[in-house]
């Protein structure tokens, strides 16, 4: 999650209650399961998954194989890869305008992994739910107590362990009514930088697109938003996507802490400048791990996480097959 922040208003149509889609798949992601994609994506051997560098490469391509596994059809450039073009220097990492976009200092190719779920109903599957995190974190920097990997174990292994089961779990169900496109973005760190390239260059109609549900810091409980199992969506009220979920009684609440502004704070906030309700599903209570190599898999709360999770395959399953929220009047944030 970012500090910085950085498309036509959809009508809802209701297709079966909701309730009917509130007991999608109950408890269907594993613990084992969240542990064994959290501990991979947060290993040492990530080196802290830095957009363009090799521990990030390393990364988007253990991604690839989950969705490979998972059985959906790849969407980049490049099999499940899209490229992204980047430039490192001193000061920082930014996007190239192009791969031969001539930018000062070192240019690597970065990847946004995406994969596709194809909708089942004639009349709704061209219609995409898109469901994102960014895998990318902050790689090897200033040591604190010997350390120097900032893994990001919770910011954001927890939010791509998501996406990944959340994936897994509906590919493996009845097929949805509308597709469903799974991104795991680089550069969210360095300013939204695989989030813009994307929405430049994506791999279908933009206007297709009629929700988004991103994930971030799912990994601890937060004591505001009701502790263990509960998590929080960005932006609540904006849209009716909140008051969907709890009409269907799955256990999201309101962003216990407005103040800080985090509907704005992540990948979410470029889709939602464009039109689409885009909210992001999280639970950060604030801890003192943020962004410090301390952020770690023994950090890790994967009760809590695993339960967050499955609300969250209901959450998709959700959107994917009943009503689409709407902006509420004075919801939908100005467009860039």
């Amino acid at each position: 999650m970012i500090f910085r922040a950085f498309v036509t208003p959809l009508v809802g149509v209701l297709l079966l209650p909701t309730a009917a889609f509130a007991q999608t798949r109950p408890d269907t992601v594993r613990r084992a399961d969240v542990r064994r994609l959290e501990s991979a994506l947060a290993d040492d051997s990530m080196e802290g998954r830095l957009t363009g560098s090799a521990g990030g490469a390393k990364a988007a391509r253990y991604i690839a194989a989950q969705l490979q596994a998972a059985g959906l059809r790849p969407m980049g450039d490049s099999g499940y890869f899209q490229r992204v073009p980047v430039s490192a220097t001193d000061s920082g990492i930014d996007l190239r305008r192009s791969f031969t976009d001539s930018a000062p200092g070192r240019h690597e190719t970065a990847v946004n992994v995406l994969g596709l779920l194809q909708g089942g109903d004639p009349k709704l599957k061209g219609e995409i739910i898109l469901v994102d995190a960014h895998y990318d974190h902050l790689g090897i920097g200033r040591p604190v107590n010997g350390d120097s990997i900032y893994n990001g174990a919770d910011d954001d292994a927890s939010g791509t362990v998501a996406v990944l089961s959340v994936a897994k779990a509906l590919a493996a169900g009845p097929r949805p009514k509308r597709s469903i496109l799974f991104v795991l973005s680089t550069g969210e760190e360095e300013g939204l930088l695989g989030t813009r390239w994307l929405i430049a260059h994506f791999p279908v109609s933009l206007d297709s697109v009629v929700a988004n549900l991103e994930t971030e810091m799912i990994g601890r409980p937060d004591s505001l938003a009701g502790g263990e199992g509960r998590g929080w969506l960005t932006g609540y009220d904006r849209s009716t996507m909140g008051s969907i979920l709890r009409g269907a009684k799955i256990p999201i609440v309101a962003d216990p802490r407005p103040e800080q502004h985090f509907f704005e704070r992540s990948d979410n906030i470029a889709f939602a400048q464009r039109g689409i309700p885009a909210h992001t599903l999280s639970s950060f209570g604030m801890h003192a791990d943020y962004h410090q190599p301390s952020d770690e898999v023994s950090r890790i709360d994967f009760p809590h996480m695993t339960s967050v999770i499955n609300s969250a395959v209901r959450a998709v399953a959700l959107l994917a097959n009943g009503a689409l929220p709407v902006w509420n009047p004075g919801g939908r944030p100005a467009s860039p």
